[in-house]
């Protein structure tokens, strides 16, 4: 799994719009956002950066560093 966790997720669903590769969802019973297709997954960061309670953990394993270009 390339994202490690969502705990402490309060669904608010900006992670869920801003993965552009639809890897993460929002679950309809817990209303929660959940890995749903975690080999899709593109290590782009987006939706940790953006996460409102910094909930988003990413397993060290899998993660690069971030590049940002001020450009």
């Amino acid at each position: 799994m390339t994202i490690k966790s969502i705990k402490g997720c309060i669904g608010c669903g900006t992670c869920v719009k801003t993965c552009p590769t639809d890897v993460i969802r929002l679950d309809p019973e817990t209303e929660k956002a959940v890995i749903k297709y975690p080999a899709d997954c593109q290590i782009c960061h987006l939706c940790r950066m953006y996460c409102p309670v910094d909930a988003i953990r990413i397993s060290p394993e899998k993660s690069i560093p971030v590049v940002v270009s001020w450009g």
